[in-house]
């Protein structure tokens, strides 16, 4: 009677523990519906938790300290407020002993807490992200779906649409409406508007004209899904179009929107970073992060701190979204399957204790 090999053994303790993951998986989800799956498996996701109490905390810090839509906040200086130098424009605050002091995150030359400017940047940051997302989400869900779920002229107007948006010098135009967003004029109602909701305006301009690579890859996913056994059931059954969309095929292509409409937030944050920075955002006496770092880059030898704490939030939101992302696609898609080696390892011990291999007989 000849002996399994070694990898013979690798090989049926890893097929036993990916059945017995499998079964646990239905059996932990067996009798709950999709929003309870999708919870369960969010919760269970640990960093997107993290990410989730990251993001949370950031935005609360920022709409609530230094006050935000016409409410005051808690914090005493506002981003504009000059005061006296205290300790030479450097941190009050310490981890050891522990202390918050008069300016946690210092002063720059002239007095301004670097706290209540960092604050007010990261409002403008998490402002163009949530705009940038929700606006070219939704628009690129749409024209992709539709591109890909109807084909034919349809599909060919939607195509050209997007392929002439593609060829729009995003970073150029960009420039160009945060400069209109920064003059002070009132020459008209829209350069009035657009001087006092200057955020707001370069935030749905590049979500006017961001959706265009979320579209093609939910117009791809879209031409997979229409094609599958479940479309062609619905279709029987006397569905309509609008339900096989939006009940059947979205749910099945959300993993993809929903990453792809993190990076694209993620990127939000750069791009307006990267404009203030240049002099084409966010200007004075309004501030942002990148506006923060753009006007403090003379002083990184002698005050590094001007540069740690706007960049550090820079880090944090960008790193936190994704995270969030991360785990939205694993809790959407139902593809997605954890696979935990150390509960694979129990089960294949525990398995090849209990139900030994048996011996083949020579010849075999």
């Amino acid at each position: 009677m000849s002996q399994p090999t070694q990898e013979e053994e690798l090989l049926a303790h890893q097929a036993l523990a990916e059945a017995a993951a499998t079964q646990t998986g239905s059996e932990l989800t067996s009798g709950l519906s999709q929003g309870q799956i999708v919870r369960k498996r969010f919760f269970g996701h640990t960093g997107a938790l993290i990410g989730l109490a990251v993001f949370v905390a950031i935005f609360l810090l920022a709409f609530t300290s230094v006050g935000a839509f016409g409410l005051p906040g808690w914090w005493k200086y506002n981003y504009l407020d000059v005061s006296p130098l205290v300790n030479d424009g450097a941190p009050t605050s310490s981890l050891w002993p522990p202390a918050w002091g008069e300016h946690p995150f210092g002063q720059d030359r002239i007095g301004r807490d670097l706290f209540a400017m960092t604050m007010r940047g990261a409002q403008q940051s998490i402002t163009v992200m949530l705009l940038i997302g929700g606006i070219a989400g939704a628009i690129g869900a749409i024209i992709g779906g539709l591109a890909g779920y109807f084909r034919g002229w349809v599909e060919a107007i939607l195509m050209r649409l997007t392929d002439v948006i593609i060829i729009i010098p995003v970073l150029l135009l960009a420039a160009v409406v945060g400069q209109i967003a920064s003059r002070r004029d009132e020459g008209s109602w829209i350069a009035g508007f657009a001087s006092s909701n200057g955020v707001v305006i370069l935030g749905i301009f590049l979500g006017l004209v961001s959706w265009v690579g979320l579209a093609r890859l939910v117009r791809g996913e879209f031409l997979t899904l229409r094609e599958r056994e479940f479309v062609d059931a619905a279709r029987i059954s006397g569905a309509s179009n609008a339900r096989i969309i939006f009940k059947h095929i979205l749910p099945n292509a959300v993993g993809v929107l929903i990453v792809n409409v993190t990076l694209t937030m993620s990127a939000a944050i750069l791009l307006e970073t990267a404009l203030s920075y240049l002099g084409l955002g966010v200007h004075s006496p309004d501030t942002s992060l990148g506006l923060l770092i753009s006007q403090n880059q003379e002083a990184f030898a002698t005050r590094p701190w001007l540069f740690w704490y706007p960049g550090l939030f820079i880090i944090l939101i960008c790193l936190s979204i994704n995270f969030i992302g991360d785990g939205l696609r694993d809790a959407f898609d139902p593809r997605q399957k954890k696979f935990k080696a150390k509960s694979a390892v129990e089960t294949s011990r525990h398995s090849s204790t209990t139900a030994p291999l048996t011996d083949t007989p020579k010849g075999a």
